[in-house]
This record gives structure tokens, C-alpha cells and sequence, in this order.
């Protein structure tokens, strides 16, 4: 090639650059929009046992898939990226309460509207899954609401069962007050409920560590995090997804109060007379979820595996429609 040529093919290529802005030369391969969004995922062991999870796909830039990723415990944890080939992908996601220290690899197929998959835990563990799409859950405001039902029985627990039936159970009724008095069970009400209000006023000692799963899905969290900085896994928030604009927490060992509006998948919280959260989209599924059919009404889920808690007013109001 001549000197005269060789300049020519770079004022070609420079004149390229500047039509196309920014863009390489070479073509990118648009996502396919099939993956993206929302999922409510079941997870099997051999067994036959199931568990809850829940993934998130959206697009960074016109090639790359990100997300998020809920397992069976924790919070919702980053995918930095998924690996597409055609219908099929895969990642990997670090390890957070589970046992093990293995990266938690994840390979999935689209199905039509439908995922399914296989989960190498972080153990070593191989498990199957399949997913579908989750409900938008656009509820419109009830235009009333029902008649308030009062969760606390007067003696036993009439209108609860634990969790794990046959796990112990330490949660008792004492002079009127739902108490956890021996850690180690969840408590789930055996009705369900779709759109609601809760009222609920409780009290922990210091260090302990609760929650109330609404629908049996979405735990706000309560813990003694009095004076901490806010966070979506601090008091207040729902775990991992909706931070509180405030920490309005009084502190241990004192009576709190604390008021939910669930609509669809928008949920406002007001802890101790302060509106923490204003009408927010829960994205999906918490850890620890008793299931991820989202599109089902669910029971009210008090956490018991953690530490001690005392309520002493659980007041539900279902909306009428």
C-alpha cells in the first residue's frame, strides 16, 4: 500500500467515526426481550422439597443483561451479568447466609413465557427450577375498607399454626401479649389476606432481631437499630428492596408502633407516627418467603427464628371491594 493510499483508508475510517458518533464499526446484538423482567421462581431439591426465589433481568446498554437475585434466605443481591446464547443463559452469584462458600451458579432456559433451569448451590448441590412471569399487581385504592379483625386471641393460638410443625414452638399468649418467649419458630395466621392495613404495636429487648411478612412474602423488618444509619435491612424497611426515609426507631425494651398499607405491590409504612415509606413498589419476593405465587392472597407472617419479640396489638383491616 502507498503512502497516498494508506492516508486515504484513514481519512475513510476517521469520516466513518464521526458519522456513526461514538458506535464501533462492528454491529451489536440487541437483548431479546424475552428474558427481561420479573420472575416468581420454585426451586426443587431431589427430595422433592421446595423453596421460594425470585429474579430480576434488565438491560445495561443495548447488550447486556444485569439483575438481581433472591434465594431462599437474605436479600436481594446483584447480578453483575448474565450470559446469554440464545434462548439459554447462566451466572453466578456469591454465596450470602447460605451454608458453604462455593459461588451459587445458575443456567436457565425461555420457555415461551416460562423459565426453567438448574441452581448448583453453594455447596454443591444441584437443584432444579422453573419461574413465571411475576403479576404486576396493580391494584387500583379500595374504595373502603372492611372491618378490623383482631390476630390476638385471648388464650392459646386460636387463628395461628407455627411454620414448622415439628420444630418447637415458644410463641404463647401472656396477659393479652403475642410473645415469642422461646425462639425458633415462625408464626403465620391461618387466614389470608390480599389488600390490606396493619396495625401493630410491639417490643423487643436489645439486640433482638424480627419481622412481620406481609402476605407471607414481603418482611418488614424489626430490630433494634435505634441511632443506626438508615438501610434497606434496618428497621423500617422491607429487607433488601425499600429503604425507610427515617430511622424512627425508639430503641429496645419500649412499646412501638408500627402502621402497613399493602395495595397490590405498593406498600406505605409508618413506624412510630413518621411515614418512612410513601406508597413504594415491593419488587418481589423477600428471603425467607413462605412461596413466590404472588398473584395469591397470603396469611400475615411474624418471624420467630431470630430473636425474642412481644406484640401486644395486631389489628388487620382487609379492604372491601
Amino acid at each position: 500500500m502507498t503512502l497516498r493510499q494508506t492516508t486515504t483508508w484513514i481519512l475513510t475510517i476517521c469520516a466513518l467515526a464521526v458519522m456513526h458518533g461514538s458506535e464501533p464499526l462492528v454491529a451489536q446484538q440487541a437483548v431479546k426481550p424475552g428474558l427481561i423482567g420479573r420472575w416468581d421462581v420454585t426451586v426443587k431439591s431431589a427430595d422433592g422439597a421446595t423453596f421460594p426465589s425470585w429474579l430480576e433481568f434488565e438491560k445495561s446498554g443495548r447488550k447486556t443483561i444485569v439483575g438481581r437475585y433472591v434465594g431462599q434466605f437474605g436479600s436481594a443481591r446483584p447480578i453483575s451479568e448474565v450470559v446469554v446464547d440464545g434462548n439459554s443463559f447462566q451466572f453466578v452469584v456469591p454465596p450470602q447466609w447460605e451454608g458453604g462458600s462455593q459461588n451459587i451458579q445458575i443456567k436457565g432456559s425461555l420457555q415461551g413465557n416460562l423459565l426453567q433451569g438448574e441452581l448448583t448451590g453453594s455447596q454443591g448441590e444441584v437443584l432444579t427450577w422453573n419461574a413465571e412471569r411475576a403479576p404486576a399487581l396493580d391494584n387500583a385504592p379500595p374504595t373502603a375498607w372492611g372491618t378490623p379483625i383482631n390476630l390476638i386471641p385471648k388464650e392459646g393460638l386460636a387463628g395461628w399454626k407455627p411454620q414448622f410443625p415439628k420444630a418447637d414452638n415458644g410463641w404463647q399468649v401472656i396477659d393479652g401479649i403475642l410473645t415469642n418467649a422461646k425462639p425458633g419458630n415462625n408464626l403465620l395466621t391461618e387466614q389470608t389476606f390480599e389488600d390490606f392495613q396493619l396495625l401493630a404495636e410491639f417490643r423487643y429487648p436489645k439486640g433482638s432481631n424480627s419481622g412481620i411478612y406481609l402476605r407471607g412474602r414481603y418482611e418488614v423488618q424489626i430490630e433494634d437499630h435505634s441511632g443506626k444509619a438508615i438501610d434497606s435491612h434496618n428497621i423500617g424497611g422491607v429487607y433488601g428492596f425499600l429503604t425507610p426515609s427515617d430511622n424512627a426507631a425508639l430503641g429496645p425494651d419500649q412499646w412501638q408502633k408500627l402502621e402497613v398499607t399493602l395495595v397490590g405491590r405498593r406498600v406505605t409504612v409508618v413506624l412510630n407516627g413518621t411515614r418512612v415509606i410513601d406508597r413504594q413498589l415491593i419488587p418481589g419476593i423477600t428471603g425467607g418467603a413462605l412461596d413466590s405465587h404472588e398473584s395469591e392472597p397470603g396469611p400475615l407472617m411474624l418471624q420467630g427464628d431470630h430473636g425474642p419479640v412481644e406484640f401486644r396489638q395486631l389489628l388487620i383491616t382487609p379492604a372491601a371491594r
